[in-house]
């Protein structure tokens, strides 16, 4: 799954840790005038790719 937009983001089955942890990056980093496109916003979205894929691989490692 792609995460390319805050919507992607909470429709993306994280758990609620994950979901506010990246929020609470990305509300303080347009609060000292960040953009939305900046690098550092999709690095928050890669960051919740990778936390699926590692999860969704364990899970299946487990079984």
């Amino acid at each position: 799954m792609g995460i390319n937009t805050i919507e992607d983001l909470f429709n993306a089955k994280l758990p609620a840790e994950v979901i506010r942890d990246i929020d609470k990056r990305i509300t303080d980093w347009l609060a000292v005038g960040g953009g939305e496109d900046d690098p550092y916003i999709k690095q928050q979205f890669r960051y919740a790719e990778n936390y699926l894929k590692m999860t969704r691989r364990n899970d299946l490692l487990i079984k």
